[in-house]
Order: structure tokens, then C-alpha cells, then sequence
């Protein structure tokens, strides 16, 4: 009897969450290590079928770095880096198409709908909804760099996500664009799930990491700060205490919050129900940037 009350409580608790969040957008960022845990992405699918049980919007960006460097090595085909970032000529983005449409989106959307969810994958094989333009860098001397078939998202398709969305199907994007001629690009995932929730003006953007959020101490996972600012955050990345990795993932985060995001959290992926305890308990597990 004391477990059904306490599990009781727990439904109390968030039940001002659910209806605070009803009909809202919920961004979640998926890749990295997190795709290779298959237990991980099985309890996060659980978490996010749940969101859009209790009526809110969940819509899922995801990478595939790790999967698409496998896929090439397998092909006999090395990695190239330009100024430090993967170049992508057009067997590698023939690759990186092939990879995360048809092995890593499609699987994501077979697992939502054995959770009893209609899911659907957006990308050039069914409706686009990511629209880029090529990225060129500048190295230290001021010259272009050009990294290939690389590029930004510069619009996203709103309407066919809300579409998709307003009949209980949960949208699964992933990061491949079109150019405005058609061309397919290979986009940054965290970057790509910010503009997604930039555009939808979303409730929340919500990365998963290998670590459980911003930590002071790499090496000492009680040093998580579970709320900054994004004042507080620049401070970290100046002093490096953010640095790595982790720098682009936050700067993606600022630009979010500057463009209407409310709230952006960092939780750890291997952490069972991390995201359904980030959202809808009075206690985050990871940590959360707000404007």
C-alpha cells in the first residue's frame, strides 16, 4: 500500500506539469553515444510516447556520427577533417543518407510505434522539412574553407511538423537537409534541433549527453549545476569550465533561448526516464538554461 501511494504522489506532482505543458513543443535532441545503447533510446522512446500521451508535442531530432563513421569504415572510405570538422565528399554523404534515413530514423519510428505511438520520419524520402544552405568556414588566415556537402539549416517546414503533430504522430527528423535547388546536405544535429525548435517557438530543447548536464568538475558528476543562465553560461564557456564538445551544444542552447525557446535542458541519456523526470517532477536530474 505504501508503494501505490508513493507512486500516487508522483502522478499528483506532475500533474501541474502535464497541464502547464498540454499542446506545447518539446524538442529532443538524440545522438552521439546515446544511439548505441539500444536499452537507452528504448527508455527514452518510452519517455517520449508518454509526453505525447499527456497531450504534449515531442518532436525528434537526431544525429549519427558514430553509426555513419562505422558505415564508412566498412566501405573502406577514411575519414577526411578540414580545420578540425569532417569533410563530406559525395560517397560519404551518400553514406550519411543511407544511415540515418533508412537504419537510424526508420528504427526510431518502429520503436515509437511498438509503444503503441504513430511516429513518422521527415526527411527527402517522405516530406523535407529541413532546408539549408552550404556552410563555408574561414580558417585563421581569413581564407574560405570549404567542407563539402556540409550545410545550415536556414528554414524550417513548420507547417507539415504541425500537421504531423496535431494528429497524435510524433515527427522524427534527421540531420539531413535540402538546398533551396534540392541538393542534399549534411547538417549538424544539435544545431539542426535548435533551429527546429527556434522555428516551432518551442516549450523546451531538450539535448541528451553522455554526461548527466553542465558540470563545474568533468571528473565529479555532483558538481552538476542544475540551473544557469545564459549570462552564467558564456561566463563558463569563457573561463573554460564549458569547453569541448560541450561548447557547441551550449551556444546551440543560447541561440535557441534568444530566439524564444523558454527553457533548454541537458540530461543524461543513460539515466533511466531522464527526460520524464527533467519535465515533470519539481526535482531536474540534468540541468536547465533559461534566458
Amino acid at each position: 500500500m505504501d508503494e501505490a501511494i508513493r507512486k500516487a504522489r508522483v502522478l499528483v506532482e506532475a500533474l501541474s506539469w502535464i497541464q502547464r505543458f498540454r499542446g506545447r513543443y518539446v524538442v529532443i535532441k538524440l545522438g552521439g553515444s546515446t544511439l548505441d545503447d539500444a536499452a537507452a533510446v528504448d527508455s527514452l522512446l518510452v519517455d517520449v510516447v508518454f509526453m505525447a500521451a499527456v497531450g504534449m508535442r515531442p518532436v525528434i531530432v537526431h544525429g549519427g556520427g558514430k553509426a555513419i563513421s562505422a558505415a564508412m569504415a566498412q566501405a573502406g572510405i577514411q575519414p577526411r577533417f578540414v580545420a578540425g570538422r569532417r569533410y563530406t565528399d559525395l560517397p560519404t554523404l551518400q553514406i550519411a543518407s543511407r544511415v540515418l534515413v533508412q537504419d537510424i530514423s526508420q528504427s526510431i519510428v518502429d520503436r515509437i510505434n511498438h509503444h503503441g505511438c504513430r511516429a513518422a520520419g521527415l526527411h527527402f524520402g517522405t516530406e523535407n522539412v529541413l532546408t539549408a544552405e552550404k556552410l563555408t568556414l574561414q580558417d585563421p588566415q581569413g581564407q574560405p574553407v570549404d567542407l563539402g556537402h556540409v550545410g545550415q539549416v536556414v528554414q524550417v517546414d513548420t507547417d507539415v511538423i504541425s500537421r504531423v503533430c496535431s494528429t497524435g504522430t510524433i515527427p522524427v527528423i534527421p540531420s539531413l537537409a535540402l538546398s533551396p535547388v534540392g541538393h542534399r546536405l549534411n547538417v549538424n544535429a544539435d544545431t539542426a534541433a535548435a533551429a527546429v525548435a527556434c522555428a516551432l517557438s518551442a516549450e523546451k530543447l531538450v539535448f541528451l549527453s553522455d554526461i548527466p548536464g553542465i558540470l563545474t568538475d568533468l571528473k565529479n558528476p555532483a558538481s552538476r549545476l542544475s540551473h544557469v543562465t545564459g549570462s552564467q553560461v558564456r561566463a563558463l564557456i569563457a573561463d573554460g569550465t564549458i569547453a569541448g564538445g560541450m561548447v557547441p551544444k551550449v551556444e546551440a542552447a543560447l541561440e535557441s533561448l534568444d530566439a524564444g525557446v523558454r527553457k533548454v535542458h541537458i540530461v543524461d541519456a543513460a539515466m533511466p526516464h531522464s527526460v520524464l523526470l527533467e519535465i515533470y517532477s519539481d526535482t531536474g536530474v540534468g540541468t536547465e538554461i533559461v534566458p
